[in-house]
């Protein structure tokens, strides 16, 4: 628990509030670690950025996945959720990373549309960075226009 005071400075020392910052980013760290031990340490998954548009006789669904390849991304239809999921491996490298702020690992998205579906009918294209997934709807749930007639 001392370890969550803060530290002392010697009346010399140039004060600096990102030096604070860093000081109490670290003991956070030290505090969690403690408490939850490794399971920080587990990679965690990613959602990919998604859009989904409806249109008379299916939803369209677009995933922004860069740099997966597609026998790394499974669909599945079930009832009326559509689960995309996968995996961006890491290439392997041979020098030291000094940054690293691009994603990997394994990435799910999970969604509900609305009605019946037609899960025989789905189709799934990657094509530069965007998986692009058609579910037809069921045949009773597409809309009909009603032609109005004279009497």
């Amino acid at each position: 628990m001392s370890q969550l005071l803060p530290e002392r400075r010697s009346g010399s020392e140039n004060w600096s509030p990102l030096s604070d910052i860093g000081q109490l980013n670290e003991r956070m760290r030290r505090m969690l670690e403690q408490t939850f031990g490794g399971l920080l340490d587990e990679p965690a998954g990613w959602i990919p950025a998604v859009d989904i548009e409806e249109t008379e006789d299916a939803y369209v669904v677009e995933a922004e996945v860069p740099g997966v390849k597609r026998q790394d991304v499974n669909i599945e239809v079930s009832g009326n959720e559509l689960s995309i999921s996968g995996e961006l491996k890491e290439r392997k490298r041979e020098g030291v990373v000094r940054r690293r702020t691009r994603r990997g690992g394994q990435f799910e998205f999970r969604v509900t549309l609305p009605g019946e579906l037609n899960p025989e009918g789905v189709e799934a294209k990657l094509n530069d960075g965007v998986l692009s997934v058609r579910v037809p709807k069921a045949a009773r749930m597409q809309r009909r226009r009603i032609e109005v007639k004279s009497a």
